[in-house]
């Protein structure tokens, strides 16, 4: 028997909102949206009553509130989120240390050695997900298979609180009658011309031959090849390493002052200072980014010859950034810095494989 290994994909239902609605039981049931307000701003999450209307993570908040009638705004509270997303990673880690985070609501397990449970992956993902709904009293949905691409995908199939299994012996036949536009890693951009090209799912995009499908897409074309024939060889990694910190501020009413820019940069450098000193993280890069009145977004680098030491220097640093787009055009909305090129870290450890 081939090596397989035994992957869990676990993503939380509706993660910022379903916390919102626990917490707050005049929240059940009503359509919710986390972050901005009914005039300026953006979702950050919705709930499932929400995305019937079409209400979406980075949607507009307005254009929210159009589209979905008495949809109530709640402001984030991402300290909660991370707590709780604390408490969901330490039930992962009673069954495995090959945990992936990829976000506070989702994470892989390489589920292969487990620490606790049956042998079977998906008793594991059973008990996982009762583990999380006892412990903070929310559901998640997973997704299991030999690899992250396959499981990442089952996780989506029967939201919310859902599971799906892909087994070895099914994955051809599942992905042959997948939509292209379903299949991870390819995007709405790359969807519509696959379908252009009359390639609507699995079994089309693999009349196309490797040489072809990089001529069409580059790199890309690569991962398209493999993927369609259930191919992915990418291991959980426990340690993700962090490639950049940033900060910003999305403001109540548009800026226009020079002045007034100015300290609201000096106010982000302080909060991502301090998410740089927590990590322990040192850059050479800054990248400031401003989003206009009328959504236009800009940015701007600069990668210096040493690291950044101080959060002076990095507002230093942000303030000549800014000096470089004035006279602004028009009234700014959201000011962002980010710092990246961060001093390397040692590799994690390497995982091996074992039959399924």
């Amino acid at each position: 028997m081939a090596e397989v290994r035994k992957i869990v994909h676990v993503d939380m239902d509706a993660f910022y909102a379903s916390i919102e609605q626990r917490d707050n039981p005049e929240l059940r049931g009503k359509p919710v949206a986390v972050g901005g307000d009914s005039n300026r701003g953006v979702v950050a999450a919705a709930s499932y009553e929400a995305r019937k209307f079409g209400v979406h993570s980075a949607l507009s908040s307005k254009i929210a509130a159009r589209k979905c009638p008495g949809l109530v705004f709640v402001r984030p509270r991402f300290d909660v989120y991370k707590a709780v997303s604390k408490q969901v990673r330490e039930v992962f880690y009673s069954y495995t240390d090959l945990v992936e985070p990829l976000s506070l609501d989702e994470a892989f397990l390489d589920v292969t050695y487990a620490k606790l449970g049956s042998p079977s992956a998906t008793l594991i993902a059973k008990e996982v997900k009762a583990k999380i709904e006892q412990e903070t009293g929310l559901t998640a949905s997973a997704g299991v298979s030999y690899n992250k691409f396959l499981a990442k995908i089952a996780s989506d199939i029967n939201k919310p609180d859902g599971l799906f299994v892909i087994p070895p012996e099914d994955a051809i036949e599942f992905l042959e009658n997948l939509e292209v536009k379903k299949f991870f890693g390819i995007g709405k951009v790359t969807a519509s011309k696959l379908n252009k090209m009359g390639i609507w799912f699995g079994r089309d995009l693999k009349q196309l031959d490797r040489l072809e499908l990089v001529r069409l897409f580059g790199k890309s074309g690569n991962y398209y090849y493999d993927i369609v024939r259930g191919v992915d060889e990418r291991e959980v990694t426990p340690s993700r390493e962090q490639k950049s910190a940033g900060a910003e501020n999305t403001f109540s009413t548009d800026l226009y002052l020079t002045e007034q820019l100015v300290n609201e940069i000096e106010n982000i450098s302080q909060t991502l200072w301090k998410r740089l000193e927590r990590s322990g993280k040192r850059g050479r890069t800054i990248t400031l980014k401003i989003k206009f009145a009328d959504f236009e977004q800009i940015t701007r680098s600069k990668t210096l010859t040493d690291f950044i030491a101080s959060q002076t220097a990095l507002f230093s640093e942000g303030k000549k950034l800014l000096k470089k787009v004035e006279p602004l055009p028009k009234g700014v909305r959201l000011l962002g810095l980010t710092v990246s090129n961060f001093k390397e870290q040692e590799k994690g450890p390497e995982q091996l494989v074992l039959d399924f």
